[in-house]
């Protein structure tokens, strides 16, 4: 059955396995391959907003009052805190995304900077005060 705590679970597991993606994505820029970093960066952009559709999908139309009797109020507190920055890091990767494949590299790194700001508040909230 489908739960507020099991859809957590899910976002949890989502964003550690996506952040690891970017954490290989870094590495293969730092050995110098760039293409390598821009195919695990399409991946990263495909899983991620996979994941967001599906957590949208769940919350908005499949079970909208999911998170009605969660057991954690914590859950209310934080829940619109991550969403303050996995939105905008949700809406910036197709704009990296474009700018890296079109080797827009001033952008790109501009917007990289930003970008990384924001994943990181995105996986602090959601993994470590998402309850």
């Amino acid at each position: 059955m489908l739960t507020g705590p099991l859809v957590i679970l899910a976002l949890k597991i989502a964003v550690g396995a996506v952040t690891i993606l970017l954490a290989a994505s870094l590495t293969a820029l730092l050995l110098n391959k760039p293409r390598l970093h821009g195919r695990i960066n399409i991946a990263f952009f495909a899983l991620t907003i996979t994941a967001l559709i599906l957590f949208e999908g769940v919350t908005h139309l499949l079970k909208p009052d999911i998170f009605n009797d969660y057991p954690n109020n914590s859950l209310r507190e934080w829940l619109p805190i991550h969403l303050c920055f996995s939105v905008p890091s949700a809406l910036l990767m197709p704009v990296m995304l474009f700018t890296g494949l079109r080797r827009y590299r001033q952008i790109h790194l501009y917007l990289a900077g930003v970008f990384t700001v924001l994943w990181a508040a995105t996986f602090i909230t959601g993994i470590f005060f998402l309850q």
